[in-house]
């Protein structure tokens, strides 16, 4: 039986504090307004309409995944950009990448046992041995994920790994499965652990803040595309590095965003919200989002 939502998020709160305002888990971040330019490559893989050729306003976050807004910047802890695109009918589409390029397990109910492990105070220890020993997943996927919690430069100097499959269909029907990741078009940089503690606790949001206001901030997408066999449903699962790759548009970060998350404003960035010619997967992770995302709103809503 699929843990419930409320459980999920009871389970979140216990490890990081309930934060009114705030979000679950990603609860520190700085908001920002940019523009994607999709490639021509792109339009002839799925017929999305933020695919198709003109320039599509967007709202992008960049975040720490902590559940506590009060984390240091310098803390080894996953990144996260959430892209939300502002399609030409007045729709939105999604996408929510990560700076881990596996998730540790390939299941909701395997998610909540990590975060419930780690929030375990002076038992964290043997809570986690043991929930490694029952996700040997995990095991085989930190030599990807471990270097990936170093604090970075900045968050425009990460990579960025939307980690769900998408079905992408184009005008004459055809489809393919996908995966996008972000490339930093100022390369990928990291701090030792203490340059980035010598910088601040807030240094990653000072920064990011400084930097769209001298120029934009540049990431390329891309997207790998499975062959049969590769496994789609499966968020703890590379696919092979041999497997075509192509640039499908560039996200240019111009400024911070002023307009949103202001009063009664709730942005949230849901990777199942796609258009028309994109469809997810039915990787159980992906699927569980949703609910988990409206116990969360409802809680950080709550007066």
């Amino acid at each position: 039986m699929a843990i419930s939502a409320k459980h999920a998020i009871d389970t979140v709160e216990s490890a990081f504090g309930r934060h009114r305002g705030y979000r679950a888990l990603h609860a520190k971040g700085v908001v920002c307004a940019g523009v994607f330019t999709p490639t021509a490559e792109a339009a002839g893989l799925t017929r999305a309409a933020h695919m198709q050729g003109p320039d599509v306003p967007v709202t992008a976050r960049f975040s720490n995944a902590s559940g506590d807004p009060d984390s240091p910047d310098w803390a080894p802890d996953s990144r996260g950009l959430g892209i939300k695109f502002y399609l030409p009918d007045g729709s939105r589409t999604d996408i929510v990448a990560v700076s881990s390029p596996r998730f540790p397990t390939r299941t909701p109910e395997g998610f909540i046992e990590l975060v419930e492990a780690q929030g375990a105070g002076a038992r964290a220890p043997w809570k986690l041995t043991a929930w490694l020993a029952n996700n040997p997943e995990a095991i085989r996927a930190l030599p990807a994920v471990a270097p990936t919690l170093a604090p970075p430069v900045s968050y425009a100097t990460i990579p960025y790994y939307a980690i769900h499959a998408y079905k992408w269909i184009d005008r004459d029907g055809g489809e393919r499965f996908i995966r996008y990741r972000l490339m930093p078009a100022a390369g990928a940089e990291r701090l030792t652990p203490w340059k980035a503690r010598s910088r601040g606790r807030d240094y990653l949001q000072d920064e990011i803040r400084a930097r769209v206001g001298g120029a934009p901030v540049m990431f390329s997408l891309q997207i790998q595309i499975a062959e049969p066999g590769d496994p789609i449903n499966d968020p703890n699962a590379a696919w092979p590095r041999e497997r075509r790759q192509v640039t499908v548009g560039t996200l240019r970060i111009t400024g911070l965003d002023t307009e949103r998350e202001r009063g009664d404003d709730v942005l949230v960035f849901d990777p199942t919200r796609v258009p028309d010619g994109i469809e997810c997967s039915d990787d159980p992770v992906l699927r569980y989002r949703p609910p988990a995302y409206s116990e969360s709103v409802k809680r950080r809503t709550e007066n």
